[in-house]
């Protein structure tokens, strides 16, 4: 009976470790003391989980060829406790995006923090300016 219970406990330990292990640190992905805005065309919303994603293409700020961005938001369960559906936002709406930087340079990727649709005024997140 030990020998089962033990068992039974060095799985579960295994599980959940495997599952910790397995989440990423924003920290570690994300510049969280600095802010960048991105504003573009959405081309994908992509509502999950664990973490959703919405995808714009944006001009790039010194003259160059369209960039896409990639904005980690949160997973479409938290999401979907603040109200935002899955069909919030369209493929075509133009949006402005507020978050973390890449790490990575050259990565044109963010951590959402906030959201803004200018065309009807949809707005998402913390503190606007």
């Amino acid at each position: 009976m030990k020998r089962t219970l033990i068992v039974i406990i060095a799985i579960a330990a295994l599980f959940v470790a495997g599952r910790a292990w397995a989440h990423h640190s924003f920290a570690a992905t994300y510049i969280e003391s600095q802010k960048v805005t991105v504003e573009g065309d959405l081309v994908q919303f992509q509502w999950r989980n664990p973490h959703s994603f919405v995808q714009i293409v944006a001009k790039d700020p010194k003259g160059g060829t369209p960039q896409r961005w990639s904005a980690e938001w949160g997973s479409g369960g938290q999401l979907g406790q603040q109200g935002v559906a899955k069909d919030t936002l369209k493929v075509g709406d133009h949006i402005i995006i507020t978050g973390d930087p890449s790490r990575t340079a050259g990565d044109f990727r963010l951590r959402v923090r906030t959201i803004f649709r200018p065309s009807d005024g949809w707005r998402w997140g913390g503190e606007f300016d």
